[in-house]
């Protein structure tokens, strides 16, 4: 199967990179999967999205992502985040509580943290 090379970064730090067969993210205009040879793209992810990389190895990278944009080329995948948790680093409890509150965008980030958790919402 043909591969892509994709980076996964926040502002902060860089969260993953390596070899996929598969990438799935929420933009502004809809969700949007990517394989080897796409065309080139950029989109803007949306605030409390969920970013999955189903790597070359089978196994698939969840991360919550909030606002930044996603680029894609002939060489491969950019995701270039505000800020971003990958779903085994995701407080779930911390979520939940956050769902509670009155700040929409903590609510959404909640949400998608919990989304990409596995959690329901």
């Amino acid at each position: 199967m043909a591969e892509i090379s994709v980076e996964l970064v926040a502002v902060e730090r860089r969260l993953w990179s390596g070899t996929a067969t598969f990438v799935v993210a929420q933009t502004t205009e809809g969700e949007i999967g990517i394989m080897a040879g796409h065309e080139p793209v950029l989109g803007q992810l949306v605030e409390g999205g969920v970013v999955k990389v189903t790597t070359t190895d089978g196994e698939t990278v969840t991360a919550a992502v909030h606002g930044g944009f996603l680029s894609v080329t002939a060489t491969g995948v950019s995701i270039l985040a505000e800020s971003a948790e990958l779903s085994d680093e995701i407080d779930v409890d911390a979520a939940k509580k956050a769902l509670t509150g009155e700040d929409e965008q903590e609510r959404a980030r909640a949400t998608a943290q919990l989304r990409a958790a596995g959690q329901s919402v």
